[in-house]
């Protein structure tokens, strides 16, 4: 099964870059790219590890996985915001806004893990999984809180089931379920050959299942969306653009306080004129 995961990660890999999906989501590239690097590299420093067991070769392999474990926890990251700002792609006063608060999450969610870590001095180098857990634990709950609101807000989006982002949110959407399920049945000294990790392994087969279709099926490109002007969407979008900007500068002329004197003045004239006229007729 683990063969089989490596060949369908290689699949969505292939298909993925052959449809240039880079361009749209490369920290998903990056993802697979380092799933396809360190597979073999895992599986190579196991067998030597078997064959000739040392403390230099298991720290190395220890090392290695915990390293690419929480990189790949950081990816996660990227991928989440890469998802969500495809998703509010055709609504740029929204994306813009949610993108802060999407940061701000993360944020966040980083925070709270490594408070929740007991970073005491006897733990030693085993902190590292401690926060390797952590880490995944809070992308998972994004993840899952990600592709709730793709399926809640599907239709005020105009997004399509048949989208790419949809797909990837899916995908990991079914993992992040998948370990949250084995962290509460499956402990850690489990035999890999029990019975409920194929069915952990299976379900990361039906994702990399998923994306493989995705990435398979035809796109297409994505319209802009057209929405009424009494749409409540279309009223967020506007008022999330306003938001941040000051808007532009009018400079409001004030009326020349001369303009009621000068027509004062031309009534005197006109009056003392007058005046004038009739003393010069009187003489």
């Amino acid at each position: 099964m683990s063969a089989a995961e490596f060949l369908l990660v290689a699949i969505v890999a292939f298909l993925f870059w052959r449809r240039k999906l880079q361009r749209r989501f490369p920290a998903m590239s990056a993802y697979l790219g380092l799933r396809l690097a360190s597979a073999p590299l895992f599986f190579l420093l196991l067998a030597r590890n078997q064959a000739t067991p040392s403390q230099a070769w298991y720290s190395v392999y220890f090392f290695s996985y915990w390293g690419v474990y929480i990189v790949s926890a950081g990816i996660l990251f990227f991928i989440c915001i890469e998802v969500f700002r495809s998703a509010l792609s055709p609504f740029a006063g929204l994306m813009k806004f949610g993108i802060v608060i999407f940061r701000w999450i993360i944020l966040a969610s980083v925070i709270v893990t490594f408070s929740t870590i007991s970073f005491s001095s006897h733990r030693g180098i085993l902190i590292i999984p401690d926060i390797a857990f952590g880490m995944m634990h809070s992308v998972s709950i994004l993840e899952l809180c990600l592709l709730a609101f793709l399926c809640l807000c599907m239709n005020a989006l105009r997004l399509s089931v048949r989208d790419v982002a949809f797909g990837i949110s899916l995908g990991f959407g079914v993992m992040a379920a998948n370990d949250f399920v084995a962290a509460s049945v499956i402990s850690r000294n489990i035999s890999l050959t029990a019975p409920l990790q194929f069915v952990y392994e299976s379900l990361i087969l039906t994702a990399l299942g998923v994306w493989t279709a995705y990435c398979a099926m035809p796109q297409e490109a994505r319209k802009p969306v057209v929405m009424p002007a009494n749409s409540t969407v279309y009223r967020w979008n506007e008022i999330a653009s306003a938001l941040g900007h000051t808007g532009t500068q009018v400079a409001v002329q004030q009326p020349a306080n001369s303009f009621f004197l000068s027509d004062v003045e031309k009534v005197v004239d006109k009056v003392l004129n007058r005046n004038l006229k009739g003393r010069q007729s009187e003489s």
